[in-house]
């Protein structure tokens, strides 16, 4: 990014699975993660199951990991064709998303409304494979 725009926090880890309910199961059982969030965000056509650490909720200062289940075709399901189950993305929290795309010397894919209604955008560049998103909230 631009000098001057950073990122406040790691908002969340995210992993694309076939099957949302298995692999959240697992980091619940084995790991003592907690389910606080499962929602169908329509735009972006997946469900997301947001686990958290100890007694951390959503917007915390924790990180999250998100588990991300495709519902149609489309970059997620494109992502498992092609990748496998497994890391799908980092997404990074920004206080102004549309300020902070605006100084990128790279482009971006359009913004959309993500998990919980916020504002998001992935960048075209996936450095190491790992796709890279932003979300404007409240750090």
């Amino acid at each position: 990014m631009a000098q001057g725009t950073t990122v406040s926090l790691i908002d969340h880890v995210a992993m694309a699975t076939r099957d949302a309910s298995a692999t959240a199961g697992w980091f619940e059982r084995t790991l003592g993660l907690r389910r606080g969030h499962d929602e169908v965000v329509e735009d972006a056509g997946v469900r997301l199951v947001w686990l958290y650490p100890g007694e951390h909720s959503p917007g915390g200062q924790a990180a999250a990991m998100q588990i991300v289940e495709p519902l149609r075709p489309g970059p997620v399901r494109d992502h498992l064709d092609s990748r496998g189950e497994g890391l799908h993305h980092v997404c990074f929290v920004v206080p102004d998303l549309a300020g902070a795309l605006g100084e990128l010397a790279e482009s971006t894919e359009r913004a959309f409304t993500g998990g919980f209604g916020y504002p998001c955008a992935f960048l075209d560049r996936q450095p190491e494979g790992c796709a890279i998103e932003l979300v404007e909230r409240a750090a």
